[in-house]
């Protein structure tokens, strides 16, 4: 049924009753009477609307056509009604998708160069020397817009030039493609809130969203700009700006290109191509010895550069900087001046950020986990990563190959691949696992021991099918319900945040009582692997409870993470919680959130959806 309503004034009569809180949304912590009753222009029909979720449902309907500028419009009162599960997958599926996605180019280019981050007068875009066609493009853009620069980037740069950019920062192109009669960008899809660039390991869980909501294509254009990245800037990059040129992220790349193969395998040069790329990004990226490579044979995290990571907000790192202006007897802001001119060097203090921007490469920015000592650890999660690799390859080269694959002057088997997965296994069981904890943990290389934080990463080993079932039954028994809460499983144990955490600091976002989606949709899939499937219906019900309520309860915001202690997107850490800053209606949700609630409604079975539609507890289900 629709009713005929005049647009504007429905609107604020309903904010006007609604909203007491005045944000521009109706959600649980508005006081009003939770009942507004709408009557349709033309039969003079009354429809009365109930309770937070109807009415928040409403006010997204009114505003969606208040944008489209109709004074007298049809409300759809079967949308105003709907299963919150329904509604959620749907805007998903069918509206946030779609307000992501960017593209590099003219149409584009507008949206991109919009950025809080960077305080340049006039937005820079940095080009690769050797992509000559990007340059060329670009530059034209720059003569007959005017409203950029274009930077070209040495074909040879070195990281002390990379620092260099730090007083211009900007955005770094990405791949193009001919369509029609011009070159157009290649697609790709941002998280969402502040982040409106392409992020590394981001891109691969979107990435499995998008297959899911059969969308091939702009999941294969996530592999090409993967791609274009590896071949033009030398590795995934944390996301595509000028000040993360030094360092990458969790390697994934394989497991997207796995993903797009299940669905449809492309055509064979494609494949191929993206092939060299994995292998090329492992070879160089990974496994060169004393970068990320260690003596152990087992990689780290390890990005280069110096001084403090750019992409901070100011004062950030004053905990961290303020004993060492007390011993250089400077106050903390002119030792901070000093120390980035690097007109004052401290060996100490240059360790403690190569950590940190190690951990920032890890993706996990940040955990008490890696603060200080990220370097120095062989970590479960790129292990984990690169095992997966290494399987993934030898099952391309077996499967779409012939078994016999050649890159550069290199011919390799699935064989090769094999062992090398086989050696990193076994190096993995003997440094990482802990047989008394039947946890695996990070293997602290230069002390020669295991770092004995329990974290979500522990789980990963599920995903990536390297521990034996033993292994992974005592996961299950022992390690993961020190992890779950009534949303999931938190990024820590708390009893490790105690041990580890400094009281003084900030509260890490990616510690314990916050959790993530990808932590959610590894141990997902991890369980499943390993044929845990009551498990994996509870965890993914926990999660998926937990988003529905608080889209139910708070105008449909989906955020970037959750404080799993009170089940709750009202987040107090570090920094803050994206996703959570709208008026009226969410457009885009957040990406990989997105991602695990299209991901877990596939698994979940139909019994489950009925209960996450009446927001169960799972505390009553499991």
């Amino acid at each position: 049924m629709k009713f005929l309503l005049n647009i504007d004034k429905v609107f604020h009569e309903l904010l006007l009753q609604e909203d007491t809180d005045q944000d521009k949304k109706i959600t649980k912590d508005d006081e009003g009477p939770k009942k507004f009753v709408l009557v349709d222009e033309k039969t003079k029909l009354e429809q009365a609307i109930e309770g937070t979720y109807h009415l928040s449902n409403l006010l997204q309907e009114l505003a969606l056509l208040k944008e489209s500028k109709i004074e007298m419009g049809e409300v759809d009162l079967n949308r105003i009604q709907e299963n919150p599960v329904e509604r959620i997958s749907r805007k998903i599926r069918d509206d946030y998708w779609n307000e992501l996605t960017r593209t590099i180019d003219k149409k584009g280019l507008a949206q991109i160069l919009q950025d809080e981050k960077t305080a340049n007068e006039v937005p820079t875009l940095y080009v690769a020397a050797k992509d000559k066609q990007g340059v060329a493009y670009f530059q034209g853009l720059e003569k007959e817009l005017q409203n950029f620069k274009v930077a070209v980037l040495p074909e040879n740069y070195s990281m002390e030039y990379v620092d260099t950019l730090n007083t211009k920062p900007g955005i770094l192109a990405l791949a193009l493609e001919q369509k029609l009669y011009s070159l157009q960008g290649v697609p790709f899809v941002v998280p969402g809130g502040r982040f409106n660039e392409m992020y590394g390991w981001d891109s691969y869980f979107i990435g499995v969203g998008l297959l899911i909501d059969n969308q091939l294509e702009k999941a294969m254009a996530i592999a090409e700009n993967f791609k274009y990245q590896i071949i033009h800037y030398g590795k995934i990059l944390n996301a595509n700006r000028s000040y993360y040129l030094t360092r990458t992220q969790p390697p994934l790349y394989s497991s997207l290109l796995i993903e797009i193969v299940k669905q449809k395998v492309p055509n064979h040069e494609w494949l191929k191509s993206h092939l060299e790329a994995v292998i090329l990004e492992y070879n160089t990226v990974w496994m060169v010895p004393g970068n990320r490579l260690t003596e152990t044979g087992l990689n780290r995290y390890k990005a280069e550069g110096v001084g403090m990571p750019f992409e901070v907000e100011p004062g950030h790192f004053d905990d961290v900087l303020a004993p060492y202006a007390k011993k250089y007897n400077l106050p903390t802001r002119e030792f901070e001046k000093q120390y980035l001119e690097r007109t004052l060097v401290d060996a100490d203090l240059d360790m403690y950020f190569v950590h940190d921007r190690s951990l920032r490469e890890s993706g996990h920015d940040t955990t008490d986990r890696l603060i200080n000592t990220c370097a120095n650890l062989n970590s479960v999660d790129v292990n984990s990563f690169l095992y997966k690799y290494e399987k993934d390859i030898a099952y391309l080269i077996r499967e779409y190959f012939n078994n016999a694959f050649q890159t550069g002057n290199i011919n390799y088997t699935s064989e090769d691949w094999e062992q090398k997965a086989q050696f990193r296994k076994d190096k993995i069981n003997e440094l990482c696992w802990n047989e008394k904890a039947s946890m695996y943990f990070d293997y602290d290389f230069l002390n020669k021991k295991q770092f004995p934080f329990e974290a979500a990463t522990t789980f990963f080993p599920l995903w990536a099918k390297l521990c034996s079932e033993e292994q992974a039954k005592k996961l299950l028994e022992i390690a993961l319900p020190k992890f779950i809460k009534s949303g999931g499983i938190t990024g820590s144990t708390k009893s490790s945040s105690e041990a580890f955490g400094d009281n003084e600091a900030p509260q890490r976002q990616w510690d314990y009582p916050f959790g993530w989606a990808p932590h959610q949709m590894l141990l997902w899939e991890g369980l499943i692997n390993y044929k845990f499937f009551d498990k994996a219906q509870e965890m993914v019900y926990r999660w998926l409870w937990l988003i529905t309520k608080n889209a139910v309860e708070y105008n449909g915001t989906i955020p970037e993470k959750f404080d799993l202690e009170i089940s709750s997107h009202k987040v107090f850490a570090e920094y803050g919680n994206v996703g959570t800053e709208f008026d009226y209606i969410a457009k885009e949700g957040f990406g990989w959130v997105n991602a695990s609630y299209q991901y877990g409604l596939q698994i979940l079975n139909d019994t489950f959806k009925q209960e996450l539609n009446r927001l169960t507890s799972p505390d009553d289900l499991f």
